[in-house]
Protein backbone atom coordinates (compact mmCIF):
# COMPACT_ATOMS: atom_id res chain seq x y z
CA UNK A 1 0.00 0.00 0.00
CA UNK A 2 3.13 2.65 0.76
CA UNK A 3 4.37 2.00 -3.09
CA UNK A 4 1.81 4.13 -4.56
CA UNK A 5 3.38 3.85 -8.17
CA UNK A 6 4.06 0.08 -8.24
CA UNK A 7 7.57 0.26 -9.13
CA UNK A 8 8.50 -1.98 -6.68
CA UNK A 9 10.76 0.61 -4.43
CA UNK A 10 9.48 3.02 -1.97
CA UNK A 11 10.50 6.55 -2.67
CA UNK A 12 11.30 9.15 -0.14
CA UNK A 13 7.65 10.87 -1.36
CA UNK A 14 6.08 7.39 -1.03
CA UNK A 15 7.65 7.14 2.86
CA UNK A 16 7.21 10.41 3.43
CA UNK A 17 2.85 10.18 2.70
CA UNK A 18 2.78 6.35 4.89
CA UNK A 19 4.41 8.12 8.50
CA UNK A 20 2.23 9.55 10.34
CA UNK A 21 2.95 11.19 14.04
CA UNK A 22 0.10 10.32 16.70
CA UNK A 23 -1.29 13.48 16.01
CA UNK A 24 -2.18 12.13 12.38
CA UNK A 25 0.87 15.03 11.33
CA UNK A 26 2.53 13.77 8.38
CA UNK A 27 6.70 13.16 9.85
CA UNK A 28 9.19 16.39 8.58
CA UNK A 29 11.45 15.64 5.82
CA UNK A 30 14.38 15.35 7.76
CA UNK A 31 13.34 12.55 9.60
CA UNK A 32 11.42 11.11 6.24
CA UNK A 33 15.11 11.60 4.60
CA UNK A 34 15.48 7.54 3.78
CA UNK A 35 19.18 7.68 4.92
CA UNK A 36 18.62 10.37 7.80
CA UNK A 37 16.64 7.47 9.55
CA UNK A 38 19.65 5.61 11.12
CA UNK A 39 23.59 6.06 11.87
CA UNK A 40 24.07 3.36 9.19
CA UNK A 41 22.21 5.26 5.60
CA UNK A 42 23.28 1.94 3.90
CA UNK A 43 20.88 -0.14 6.30
CA UNK A 44 18.18 0.43 4.18
CA UNK A 45 18.86 2.30 1.07
CA UNK A 46 21.48 -0.24 -0.64
CA UNK A 47 21.96 1.32 -3.79
CA UNK A 48 21.94 4.31 -2.81
CA UNK A 49 19.00 5.87 -4.93
CA UNK A 50 17.11 7.68 -2.42
CA UNK A 51 14.21 4.76 -2.71
CA UNK A 52 14.26 1.18 -1.02
CA UNK A 53 13.24 -2.28 -2.51
CA UNK A 54 10.63 -4.61 -0.18
CA UNK A 55 13.36 -5.83 2.46
CA UNK A 56 14.72 -2.40 2.98
CA UNK A 57 11.25 -1.72 4.02
CA UNK A 58 10.61 -4.11 5.84
CA UNK A 59 13.71 -3.18 8.13
CA UNK A 60 12.75 0.41 8.01
CA UNK A 61 9.71 -0.75 9.25
CA UNK A 62 10.94 -2.83 11.97
CA UNK A 63 13.20 0.13 13.03
CA UNK A 64 10.71 2.51 13.32
CA UNK A 65 8.60 0.45 15.18
CA UNK A 66 11.31 -0.21 17.36
CA UNK A 67 11.71 3.70 18.22
CA UNK A 68 8.20 4.16 18.72
CA UNK A 69 8.05 1.63 21.38
CA UNK A 70 11.00 3.73 23.11
CA UNK A 71 8.89 6.74 22.43
CA UNK A 72 5.78 4.95 23.82
CA UNK A 73 7.52 4.10 27.09
CA UNK A 74 8.86 7.75 27.72
CA UNK A 75 5.35 9.41 26.87
CA UNK A 76 4.19 9.05 30.38
CA UNK A 77 1.27 10.78 29.99
CA UNK A 78 0.22 9.30 26.69
CA UNK A 79 -0.16 12.90 25.42
CA UNK A 80 1.30 11.70 21.73
CA UNK A 81 4.28 13.76 22.59
CA UNK A 82 7.73 13.39 24.91
CA UNK A 83 8.56 16.86 26.90
CA UNK A 84 11.85 17.75 28.50
CA UNK A 85 11.44 15.75 31.19
CA UNK A 86 10.48 12.74 29.32
CA UNK A 87 13.35 13.42 27.20
CA UNK A 88 15.42 13.23 29.99
CA UNK A 89 14.29 10.17 31.47
CA UNK A 90 14.57 8.40 27.95
CA UNK A 91 18.18 9.72 26.97
CA UNK A 92 19.30 9.00 30.68
CA UNK A 93 17.82 5.46 29.87
CA UNK A 94 19.71 5.57 26.73
CA UNK A 95 23.03 6.00 28.69
CA UNK A 96 23.14 9.79 27.94
CA UNK A 97 24.55 11.48 30.89
CA UNK A 98 23.08 15.29 29.91
CA UNK A 99 21.91 18.28 31.91
CA UNK A 100 18.24 19.18 32.10
CA UNK A 101 19.27 22.66 31.10
CA UNK A 102 20.88 21.07 27.66
CA UNK A 103 17.84 18.78 26.95
CA UNK A 104 15.38 21.35 27.22
CA UNK A 105 17.46 23.24 24.64
CA UNK A 106 17.63 20.15 22.54
CA UNK A 107 13.62 19.48 23.16
CA UNK A 108 13.43 23.56 22.14
CA UNK A 109 15.46 23.72 18.78
CA UNK A 110 13.90 20.20 17.62
CA UNK A 111 9.93 20.60 18.48
CA UNK A 112 7.53 21.50 15.10
CA UNK A 113 6.67 25.08 14.96
CA UNK A 114 3.88 26.50 16.55
CA UNK A 115 4.30 23.15 18.85
CA UNK A 116 6.72 24.44 21.80
CA UNK A 117 8.35 22.21 23.98
CA UNK A 118 7.50 18.92 23.31
CA UNK A 119 8.46 16.31 20.21
CA UNK A 120 6.33 14.26 18.17
CA UNK A 121 7.08 10.73 17.44
CA UNK A 122 9.47 12.30 14.42
CA UNK A 123 11.88 14.74 15.88
CA UNK A 124 12.04 12.04 18.81
CA UNK A 125 13.67 9.50 16.26
CA UNK A 126 15.51 12.54 14.38
CA UNK A 127 17.21 13.53 17.76
CA UNK A 128 17.85 10.19 18.90
CA UNK A 129 19.46 9.11 15.74
CA UNK A 130 21.49 12.21 15.62
CA UNK A 131 22.61 11.94 19.15
CA UNK A 132 23.85 7.96 18.27
CA UNK A 133 25.75 9.38 14.76
CA UNK A 134 27.72 12.01 17.09
CA UNK A 135 27.94 9.81 19.67
CA UNK A 136 29.74 7.12 17.54
CA UNK A 137 32.12 9.95 15.78
CA UNK A 138 32.71 11.29 19.30
CA UNK A 139 34.07 8.00 20.39
CA UNK A 140 35.98 7.46 17.24
CA UNK A 141 38.39 10.69 18.59
CA UNK A 142 37.97 9.42 22.23
CA UNK A 143 40.07 6.65 21.77
CA UNK A 144 41.40 6.89 25.38
CA UNK A 145 37.33 6.67 26.83
CA UNK A 146 37.87 9.97 28.81
CA UNK A 147 34.37 12.04 27.66
CA UNK A 148 36.78 14.61 26.46
CA UNK A 149 38.85 15.25 23.13
CA UNK A 150 41.20 17.72 21.55
CA UNK A 151 40.52 18.33 17.84
CA UNK A 152 41.18 21.11 14.98
CA UNK A 153 38.40 22.62 13.89
CA UNK A 154 38.78 21.20 11.08
CA UNK A 155 38.09 18.06 12.56
CA UNK A 156 35.09 19.24 14.54
CA UNK A 157 33.51 20.44 11.38
CA UNK A 158 34.59 17.07 9.88
CA UNK A 159 32.54 15.27 12.52
CA UNK A 160 29.66 17.61 12.00
CA UNK A 161 29.27 17.48 8.20
CA UNK A 162 30.42 13.55 8.86
CA UNK A 163 32.94 13.72 6.44
CA UNK A 164 35.33 11.18 6.03
CA UNK A 165 33.32 8.75 7.90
Amino acid sequence: SVDTDRSGYISAKELKQALMNSNNSSFNDETSKISALSSFPDMFDKTKTGRVDVFGFSALWTFLQQWRAVFQQFDRDRSGSINSNEMHQALSQMGYNLSPQFIQELVNRYSARGVNRVLQLDRFIQVCTQLQSMTQAFREKDTAMTGNVRMSYEDFLSVCFNIGH
